[in-house]
């Protein structure tokens, strides 16, 4: 019998479309995956060279629970020169990926009953993990209107005094929104005053950024103490299985997340760490080349999306996504099949266009569908013209 726990626990949308899509590969049929928030790029090859090294160095023990002391000290760098935040090594875990970084955080911070406030939308698994937390998330919603963004009155109407944690994530995932600086220090207006509430700061999609300077929460100095800064090299390095996100955070929270960790699943791989050195202490310019490739896609995608008819579109200012509304489409009959929801729609797509993309309920929104752009040029036009033909 299972128990409670993984009975209470959804399964990924983005991993179970992706999942579905395979199934129709296999098939035989010739599908366009737009689902995933992965790049199509190869890892740059001086972070290889670092990997090759590490492998020559016979780098194959375990590795500490929170990770080498150099890439600690590495990470701390970073921090400092990207963020404006001083961090010292003994605030920094290194984990096996930037979800497990948010899964530690959420284990040791929250108890059964506490709530977890997600500014919507927001990525699939914070939810899902703060349920395995035992904990309530709480939704606050935006829409396309307001450019995904919650405001500060939202914030507050929001907090009870179960309030334990809130979940920002900018550049976000799905809808490529970011928080400009004044935005933040606004809402952390707000947060000043409730000094029992901590706040997770994913910042995974910091560096695939067109123009809004990256802000860090963290840098507002009363909520330093408070905030969880969660990065990783999976998106901006691509590097996705290489599998090193990392947290920098007070000090009694970084020694419970090693704590934890060293129970789940001890030290991340060490070849990976070995790596990921090489890529937290380069300069950005070393991977504009694959941020301008986004961005060029970006416009593409934005230019052929708003050729479909009840396609709502933002402007997104970050990561790799884009968020439309299709709710026109809903309470209508495409080709026999009725469309209700988004859920409804993006199977419609994968079925009838062949094309795999995300449910926004699955982040909170049920009006919207996610659609990655991390593909080439080619899939994005061939895609949006399945799309388009299948919706005439």
């Amino acid at each position: 019998m299972l128990s409670n726990r993984i009975k209470s626990l959804p399964a990924s949308a983005t991993l179970a479309m992706a999942a579905k899509a395979r199934e129709l590969k296999n098939l035989g049929i010739d599908i366009i995956g737009l689902s995933l928030g992965e790049p199509d790029f190869n890892t740059p090859e001086f972070i290889k060279d670092a990997a090759i090294q590490a492998v020559k160095e016979n780098y194959n023990s375990y590795s500490p629970v929170d990770g080498y002391t150099d890439l600690k000290s590495a990470i701390c760098e970073k921090f400092k020169r990207d963020n404006g935040l001083e961090y010292q090594a003994s605030q920094i875990v290194v984990s096996t990926g930037a979800k497990q970084s948010i899964a530690n955080v959420c284990m040791i911070l929250l108890n059964p009953g506490d709530e977890v406030l997600l500014p919507a939308p927001y990525w699939v698994s914070y939810s899902a993990i703060a349920t395995l937390a035992e904990a309530k998330s709480i939704i606050i919603p935006s829409s396309i209107e307001t450019d995904f963004k919650i405001t500060p009155k939202q914030l507050e109407q929001a907090i009870t005094p179960k309030t334990k944690l809130v979940m920002f994530n900018s550049p976000n995932n799905p809808s490529g929104t970011i928080y400009s600086e004044e935005e933040y220090r606004a809402l952390g207006a707000v947060l000043k005053k409730y000094p029992d509430i901590y706040i997770l700061s994913d910042e995974i999609y910091e560096h695939i950024n067109y123009g809004t300077p990256h802000f860090s929460i963290a840098a507002i100095p009363e909520l330093y103490d408070r905030t969880i800064t969660v990065n990783g090299v999976a998106k901006a390095f691509a590097m996705t299985g290489w599998r090193i996100g990392y947290i920098g955070a007070a000090e009694w929270i970084a020694k419970a997340c090693n704590k934890m960790q060293g129970q789940m699943t001890s030290g991340a791989n060490c070849i990976a760490q070995r790596a990921t050195i090489a890529a937290v202490s380069a300069p950005k310019s070393k991977i504009q080349y694959m941020v301008d490739e986004f961005n060029i896609r970006r416009g593409l995608i934005l230019n052929l999306l708003s050729e479909i008819p009840g396609f709502k579109l933002n402007k997104p200012q970050g990561a790799f996504y884009i968020f439309p509304d299709v709710s026109f489409y809903f309470g209508k009959s495409l080709k026999g099949k009725s469309i209700e929801n988004a859920n409804d729609f993006a199977l419609f797509l994968l079925e009838e266009a062949h094309v795999a993309t995300v449910t926004g309920e699955a982040f909170g929104n049920d009006d919207c569908i996610r659609i990655s752009y991390a593909a080439s040029e080619e899939e994005i036009k061939a895609a949006v013209q399945r799309i388009k033909k299948a919706l005439s």
